[in-house]
């Protein structure tokens, strides 16, 4: 086994793709700021009870750990920012008001998501803390927008759900809560046939919601299914309230590509609102996900509205066409002062000088020197090759 492998699911970043990615990482995290977002950095690891709080059992499947040298404590290495950036709003910040709050840094997933997926991820987000109204998912959804129209993403389509749904199914038949895990799988993969099969088992459900569940499992197409979901499911305040959610949400975004999946409850014992992925030609799978977590932040001593979004940066630029090598300008290498002088000055006005060291061509792939710094009449000027 060569000292040059890698464990499975890890990759080196090579030049052109590590400048594509840092590119993104600029050009987003300043586009945050302009909304407002103000950039937090929390600890690669921390511990285990902190990492996980109020994240379901999902998270701590893909969450690496270890044991703390100096308290014996159990670390994990994040597989996810969220909850740290939440922690960061209930517990160290404090603020009574709206928080905007976003971020950029690795996480480590004991397991590939799937086939096609790496372990290691660069995952940069957003978070809108302090307001529950249907204004700061909208603001989240447009962010995530802008993200992918900047990336240069064509096409992108955005699938929305809401966890109150389900949860609307739940609160009338103890049973379904019983089998909430089973229930939620069935969902996942929208297995009819299995959602039929349910009272097979005990505890058995209530005939009206396994009609539901097996209605729901179907429920997914355009804007029109808000209305069939109001006609097949049974009526209740959390229903209705879920539904008009999604509706106001529909209603502000006239000129995107969207779609409704009601079966969609991968994060449910998570989320609690409006959820959305986003899908684009090109990658294969959600390039985006998001949504409300009002109840995570319970776990830190002060509840608080949250909505937000995250994606993987590496994931995103794989997709993306080549990056073009970066135009530069060749120039010998000297201690002459005014060559100092001169090569010095190139690169404060941004432009990439590569000296050529003696012995050497310029044999770079990363640039094309397109110019060259000669000396002309005793003065060092960029000459057009």
């Amino acid at each position: 086994m060569g000292n040059w492998l890698l464990p499975e699911g890890l990759a080196d970043v090579l030049p052109a793709e590590a400048r594509r990615i840092e590119e993104l990482r600029r050009e987003l995290l300043d586009l945050y700021r302009t909304y407002g977002f103000e950039l937090v950095a929390p600890p690669l690891v921390e511990y285990i009870d902190s990492l996980l709080s109020g994240t379901g059992s999902d998270l701590g499947l893909y969450t690496c750990k270890l044991v703390d040298q100096l308290s014996g404590r159990t670390l994990g290495v994040r597989a996810d920012m969220t909850t740290q950036v939440t922690r960061i709003d209930a517990h160290l910040l404090n603020r009574a008001g709206v928080t905007r709050l976003c971020y950029c840094g690795t996480v480590l997933h004991a397991r590939p998501a799937d086939l096609l997926s790496s372990r290691e991820l660069l995952q940069i987000g957003a978070e809108i803390y302090g307001h529950a109204g249907f204004e700061a998912d909208l603001e989240i959804i447009n962010l995530v927008l802008e993200t992918v129209g900047i990336a240069g993403v064509r096409a992108p389509r955005l699938e929305l759900s809401h966890s109150g749904v389900v949860k609307a199914l739940f609160d009338t038949d103890p049973a379904a809560v019983t089998r909430a895990d089973e229930i939620i799988l069935l969902l996942r993969e929208k297995d009819v046939a299995g959602l039929k099969a349910l009272n097979q088992a005990e505890p058995a459900l209530r005939p009206e919601t396994q009609q539901a569940l097996r209605a729901l499992a179907e429920l997914y197409g355009g804007a029109e299914v808000i209305e069939e979901a109001r006609r097949l499911l049974p009526a209740s305040p959390v229903l209705a309230a879920a539904l008009d959610d999604l509706q106001a949400v529909v209603d502000a975004l006239p000129n995107v590509a969207l779609g409704i999946d009601l079966a969609d409850v991968g994060g449910y014992g998570y989320h609690s609102g409006v959820t959305f992925a986003l899908y684009a030609e090109g990658w294969h799978d959600a390039l985006v996900r998001g949504g409300r977590y009002d109840d995570v932040s319970r776990a830190f001593g002060r509840a608080r509205p949250a909505t937000g979004f995250s994606l993987d940066l590496r994931k995103l630029a794989a997709g993306l066409a080549p990056a073009e090598p970066g135009r530069a300008v060749r120039a010998p290498w000297g201690q002459d002062p005014a060559l100092i002088d001169a090569v010095r000055a190139l690169r404060r006005s941004g432009e990439i000088v590569v000296q050529v060291l003696p012995g050497h061509e310029q044999d770079q792939d990363e640039y094309v020197c397109d110019r060259e710094l000669v000396l002309k009449d005793g003065t060092w000027t960029v000459k057009t090759l």
